[in-house]
């Protein structure tokens, strides 16, 4: 009996024992989960602070890195779909041609056997005056420097003292076109190289002084130009001045062949206006030289005995010319042509044209080519 008391009172102690440890060990493991979960969150917290620094930064050094990548797959998917995209800019203005007299006609609706450029031609056999080709030959248009012809032609016959030493002034001056010129105001020369430069370059003081100090000056020089016109018959023809800068100088094709055959008689007009070069004075020791404004009078293939070209806005480009086909004397006549060179070109039409047709009666009229 007392044994098991024993064993009763040794059991009770164990237990009194076990409990204290147990109730221990409960507390440590409850302090030690709650210092993981104070760790835990200290490092969760750390992460987050360290995320939102990366995302902080991510402006900066990323979004940059995905535009590109964003577009190279744009550029990408552009390829592959076929389409490119295009950066539209306003559109800069560009002023419409201007239209000359002939295409305001309608000329330009004209067609011809040979193909010429110029709206308007005829070509003449000199000393019979048959009609070998024309188009558009009676319509009137603005000649532009054609006038130049009638200009030496009046000078000519009032048989004027070329050696009388002329000045440039400022009446000469371009208003008209404002264009431009390499005389000098208050330039010197004589009426002889004056009448020289401007058949064979064109040039427009030249042309204006010479008017200006003909008897009863400028306008008794027009007026004497259109009467010189009107003896020749040329019935479709006006003279405003005596350069061409206006437009209101207007002749048809017909009337200019008149002129240059009449023109041609006087040997003057024919060495001044076929002259490849001419240098000329112009006073204090000034030299100017000038070219002819028709290349093809230092052309070996042709034999040219008279010319003078042309040009302003409303007359186009414009042809007057003596010449032998064959050893026929022809007077050939282009107006309105289009391009710098386009009448020249005509010129060269027309005489392989009549070296293959070799016609003997020949009139290639609008009515007939339309």
């Amino acid at each position: 009996m007392f044994k098991s008391a024993l064993g009763i009172v040794i059991s009770l102690f164990v237990l009194g024992m076990a409990a204290p440890a147990a109730h221990a060990q409960g507390s440590t493991g409850a302090k030690s989960a709650k210092k993981q979960s104070v760790k835990k969150a200290a490092v969760a917290k750390s992460q987050n602070r360290k995320t939102n620094v990366r995302r902080a930064a991510r402006p900066v050094a990323v979004k940059a890195s995905l535009r590109q990548a964003g577009a190279r797959s744009s550029t990408e998917n552009q390829r592959k779909s076929g389409f490119q995209r295009v950066a539209f800019t306003t559109p800069t203005p560009v002023a419409p041609p201007v239209m000359t007299a002939g295409d305001i006609a309608g000329l330009h609706m004209t067609r011809d056997a040979v193909g010429l450029a110029s709206n308007a031609a005829l070509v003449v056999d000199q000393t019979t005056s048959q009609i070998l080709f024309e188009k558009n030959a009676t319509v009137a248009l603005p000649i532009a420097s054609l006038t130049k012809l009638m200009t030496a032609l009046v000078v000519v016959e009032a048989r004027q003292n070329m050696d009388e030493v002329l000045e440039v002034t400022s009446d000469d001056v371009d208003r008209e076109k404002n264009s431009t010129s390499r005389l000098r105001v208050g330039a010197h020369m004589t009426r002889g190289d004056m009448l020289h430069i401007a058949l064979m370059s064109s040039e427009n003081r030249a042309a204006s002084a010479l008017g200006r100090n003909y008897p009863g000056g400028l306008a008794a020089f027009v007026a004497a130009m259109n009467a010189k016109a009107k003896a020749l018959g040329m019935t479709n023809t006006h003279y405003a001045d005596p350069t061409g800068l206006s437009s209101q100088n207007i002749a048809s094709a017909r009337d200019l062949a008149k002129l240059a055959i009449a023109a041609h008689h006087y040997p003057v007009i024919r060495e001044y206006s076929t002259d490849p070069r001419y240098a000329v004075d112009t006073g204090a020791g000034r030299q100017l030289n000038y070219m002819n404004s028709n290349r093809l009078v230092m052309n070996p293939d042709w034999e040219i005995g008279l010319q003078k070209t042309g040009y302003i806005s409303e007359a186009g480009r414009c042809l007057v010319m003596q010449t032998r086909i064959d050893g026929r004397p022809v007077v050939m006549v282009f107006l309105d042509s289009k391009g710098k060179d386009s009448r020249l070109a005509d010129a060269g039409r027309i005489r392989k044209w009549l070296g293959h047709a070799r016609p003997q009666t020949v009139a290639q009229t609008a009515a007939n080519q339309s």
